[in-house]
């Protein structure tokens, strides 16, 4: 006979042994913020990806930088043991999770700084990192009637979280990436140190932190560059059936003067079908309008091509003002006779489109959904050949998703790019 002694661990006993623990981490680090254990927290274990998932030791929830300093000090000094900062968890392949590590999460410092100031006589606002672009947005047109200059397509991302890739949508043309609209940082470094930096001062870590993918620091406030809000805009999209016509006057459009061409360029890839998700109804901004395919040349192929347009406007302009510098700029495109939509809308409600799809998807139960994402800067030179191979026969039947296409100037972010060529 063989007798086994042990002990029966009860759930109030395993939960008292998570709080002691947390309770005693919390206490050595001296935080002003909070602490959870991984285990009962899920938010730190998943991200908008869905492909991966694990578990942290615990989501620590910081009152500032300070607190950052010191999670990023103690992680330092312990082997193997990994930080992640996570915004608002929009990262794909698991980039905001640690795995048994501490993962930060940046939503709790939104607030910290929101401070309009002058630099060189232009306006600028001091935000946090883990602030979202679409407070910003709120809180800048509505006290300042100013806004950022450049932005992404969905503004429920954190500064911070933006700023650590590129930022990039259809304003990116004329001002760069959201990288290129930032004229000062506040970085925790990997050592834990607390860093101010910019061009001038610090321009290592400036640049290595601005599209640097967290590897460089963790953002806690950035100085952005603000801009004259329009109230109104006039927002547009045009198809296409040739993608060399659909290029070319993409290029066109990018690369006019200011006041000779669209406020927003973007374009999308869509399915030469009835789908309801990859086709011909996910083209029409006028709910009571329909996509007519009569307009459609023969020779159009699997898929087809949209332009998306905006041009800002003031609620002072006269409606006919506006008409006539659209249809003079809408004039000199080569787009499918017929097939133009377009509807007037709140500057707010024109950079919050997004959020609507997002509130869409929920209700139908499919935001949770895995989201598989891949972004690709693809040359002038191979642009054709990209979409014999990738549009016309790879995903000629769509994804189920967005194929978005944004035209870019290489100008627009040479300083980044030529001071990483310089390492």
């Amino acid at each position: 006979m063989i007798a086994c002694l042990g002990r029966i661990v009860h759930d109030s006993d395993a939960e008292s042994k998570l709080d002691d623990d947390v309770s005693t981490i919390f206490n050595s680090l001296n935080l002003q913020g909070s602490i959870e254990n991984g285990d009962v927290s899920g938010i730190a274990s998943k991200d908008f990806g869905g492909l991966y998932s694990v578990k942290p030791l615990y989501l620590i929830r910081p009152s500032g930088a300070e607190d950052i300093s010191r999670v990023v000090k103690a992680a330092a000094g312990t082997p193997h043991l990994t930080v992640a900062a996570r915004g608002n968890g929009h990262s794909i392949n698991g980039q905001a999770m640690a795995d048994g590590g501490y993962v930060i999460d940046m939503r709790s410092t939104g607030e910290n700084h929101f401070k309009l100031l002058t630099v060189n006589g232009s306006p600028c606002i001091d935000v946090s990192g883990g602030a979202l672009w679409e407070d910003v947005l709120r809180r800048c047109v509505s006290r300042f009637g100013l806004a950022p200059r450049s932005w992404t397509d969905y503004l429920s991302l954190t500064v911070g979280g933006t700023l650590s890739n590129a930022g990039v949508s259809g304003q990116a043309f004329r001002y760069g990436p959201q990288t290129s609209n930032v004229t000062e940082l506040e970085v925790v470094t990997g050592k834990g140190d607390i860093t101010v930096c910019s061009e001038t001062q610090n321009p290592e870590l400036f640049f290595g932190a601005l599209g640097g993918l967290g590897q460089f620091g963790i953002m806690t406030r950035a100085r952005v560059k603000l801009q004259l809000a329009p109230d109104m805009v006039r927002w547009i999209r045009v198809v296409y059936a040739e993608f060399e016509e659909f290029t070319r006057d993409a290029e066109f459009l990018v690369s006019q003067k200011e006041d000779e061409s669209f406020d927003y360029v973007e374009g999308f890839v869509f399915c030469n079908n009835d789908d309801p998700v990859n086709g011909w109804p996910s083209v029409q901004l006028n709910p009571d309008q329909e996509f007519n395919p009569a307009h459609l040349p023969q020779t159009a192929g699997p898929v087809l091509y949209c332009l998306e347009l905006a041009f800002h406007y003031r609620n002072s302009d006269l409606p006919s003002t506006v008409d006539m510098a659209v249809s003079r700029l809408v004039g000199g495109l080569g787009f499918v006779d017929g097939l133009i939509s377009q509807v007037d809308v709140s500057y707010m409600g024109f950079l919050l489109r997004v959020k609507r799809a997002e509130q869409d998807a929920k209700a139908n139960g499919v935001w949770d959904n895995p989201h598989p994402w891949l972004n690709l800067f693809v040359s002038k030179s191979d642009i054709v050949e990209f979409d014999q191979t990738v549009f016309k026969k790879m995903v000629k039947n769509g994804i189920g998703g967005p194929m978005l296409i944004y035209p870019l100037l290489r100008s627009k972010t040479e300083t980044i790019k030529f001071f990483y060529q310089q390492q």
